[in-house]
């Protein structure tokens, strides 16, 4: 299973015409059913989603739908437990504590790959290894 940051869901609902191809690959990505994603990305998501200084933003109403529907796949809730281990990778690895709680749920639901755009493609967090769907213009499409 591959766990799913924030930014592929946004790309997957922007109208921006200079995010055009990363919108095309983000829903190429949300077509396969092998992804997870955690209640972290989906709250992040409605929040930029619904920024009212986005030129594309979406209403409560959309957002929220959207949220919904993103919940066909396995979702991450954020526990005690998760909190302490993505604190341990804060320190360990030196990154955000965000970013850490985005790599802790993915090893939380069994991912082995997170895709995102926001930490460095090829990375290995103890097993858990980022692949940045965006990189190359191709990612690898599993069904």
């Amino acid at each position: 299973m591959r766990f799913v940051d924030t930014n592929v869901l946004l790309y997957a609902v922007s109208t921006a015409a200079g995010e055009r191809a990363k919108a095309d690959l983000a829903r190429a990505v949300l077509e396969s059913s092998d992804l997870g994603l955690s209640v972290q990305v989906l709250q992040e998501f409605y929040v930029q989603a619904t920024r009212p200084t986005k030129p594309d933003r979406l209403s409560h109403e959309q957002a929220a739908m959207l949220v919904e529907s993103f919940l066909r796949y396995p979702a991450q809730e954020i526990t005690a437990a998760l909190m302490r281990a993505a604190l341990e990778t804060t320190r360990r690895f030196r990154i955000a504590y965000w970013d850490a709680a985005i790599v802790e749920a993915a090893r939380a639901l069994g991912c082995r790959t997170l895709l995102s755009e926001d930490l460095a493609h090829g990375t290995d967090y103890e097993g858990v290894t980022v692949e940045n769907p965006f990189r190359t213009g191709r990612t690898r499409r599993r069904t």
